[in-house]
């Protein structure tokens, strides 16, 4: 699909590219990453399309009363006006000029505070804006550089209860602060697994249902036939943790850092009345499971951010054979810290049965790995 800003966005840089030949360029760069590790089978590619993606974060400025709203210019802090996107759902498409309006009446209110003797006005001058496509209703979080007034409240209030199809505005002014909500009509939900699932405001999603569908699918793929117990390690919103409690036997352990994350998860758990799932709250990082914790698994599915899983990948290899899990699962956002962490695996006796590419982020240089490792011990 053909894009105005093409070359000049920096949200898909690839979008000049014919897209037999972007699709071609993506498989032989996957295909020289996971060279070293060689041989093992390669899955089929999976490539998801254009108007899926179901969250975006997008920037605004406001100069002498006109606002930028958009993506920023590729390698550039300036913002890119847009009205559509093509990578965008329609449903987020459809919601942008809603949120257009809703940032110019906010960045036109002044707030006059006392400092001292002296009376000073500010307004909002610019920030962040965080769409998700919930089942029910689009999710919206303001991440500011300042609280908002009285005022700025009221007039969210007012105009998005206006909006058929906004359902939340949380706001925060500092990364670390929890987002606090502004108006809630009905709480956000995904569907996983058929169960419905509550998310908190700025809670990581993969990007698109199609690209969850996708890795949900390998992952199950290679589950197929697990009985007993199975951690899902750096688990989010329980994306795996979900359909593989659907397996029979199955006692999934999810263990993941963030409380606010874990506490909407609990709830869901609770709401969808399953009980074969425990969650762990722990630092995975500076904590990950030791090798005594790791034994009691026969399946461990680790879908680490960027940065990858070095350390537990390192107490998963310092395991005796006999004590290894007789599968792992990896997902993986970062193709290159993929390719050290399987290289660990490997060293010590895992075997790679197979590697797949999933494109999420159509266009560009980002791709997804889902791979499965056995013991040849079991």
């Amino acid at each position: 699909m053909s894009c105005s800003l093409t070359d000049i966005c920096g949200g898909c840089p690839l979008r000049s590219l014919d897209e037999a030949e972007y699709r071609r360029g993506k498989i032989e760069r996957f295909e020289r990453l996971v060279a070293p590790l060689k041989p093992c089978a390669v899955g089929e590619a999976v490539f998801i399309g254009d108007g899926t993606r179901r969250r975006a974060v997008l920037a605004f400025r406001s100069r002498k009363g006109k606002l930028q709203f958009g993506f920023n210019r590729s390698r550039s802090d300036e913002i890119m006006d847009i009205e559509h996107c093509p990578l965008l759902t329609p449903r987020l498409n459809r919601v942008l000029p809603d949120i257009r309006r809703l940032l110019e009446a906010l960045t036109a209110i002044t707030v006059s505070t006392r400092v001292g003797r002296k009376i000073e006005t500010r307004r909002l001058s610019g920030g962040d804006v965080a769409v998700t496509e919930a089942v029910n209703g689009i999710d919206l979080l303001l991440d500011l550089s300042q609280d908002l007034s009285l005022e700025h409240r009221m007039t969210i209030f007012e105009m998005v209860s206006a909006f058929s199809d906004i359902i939340r505005v949380s706001f925060r002014s500092r990364p670390e602060m929890l987002p606090e909500p502004v108006i809630e009509k009905t709480a956000p939900y995904i569907d996983i697994a058929g169960y419905q699932v509550f998310i908190p405001a700025g809670t990581f999603l993969q990007p698109s249902f199609e690209g969850e569908r996708a890795l949900t699918g390998l992952v199950m793929k290679y589950a197929e036939g697990c009985r007993g117990k199975i951690a899902d390690l750096f688990c989010g919103v329980g994306t795996f943790s979900y359909p593989l409690s659907r397996l029979p036997g199955a006692k999934i352990t999810a263990v993941d850092s963030s409380p606010a994350l874990l506490e909407g998860f609990r709830r869901s758990l609770n709401k969808n009345q399953i009980s074969d799932i425990e969650i762990v709250e722990k630092n995975l990082f500076k904590y990950p499971l030791d090798t005594r914790e790791l034994s009691a698994f026969e399946l461990v599915v680790f879908d680490p951010p960027r940065a990858g899983a070095l350390a537990q990948v390192k107490n998963l290899a310092a395991l005796p054979i006999a004590a290894r899990p007789a599968r792992l699962i990896a997902v993986s956002c970062n193709p290159e810290s993929f390719v050290r962490d399987a290289r660990i695996l490997r060293e010590v006796g895992y075997i790679l049965r197979e590697v797949t590419l999933v494109d999420q982020f159509t266009y560009s240089e980002h791709s997804e790995v889902v791979a499965l490792f056995t013991n040849p011990e079991n």
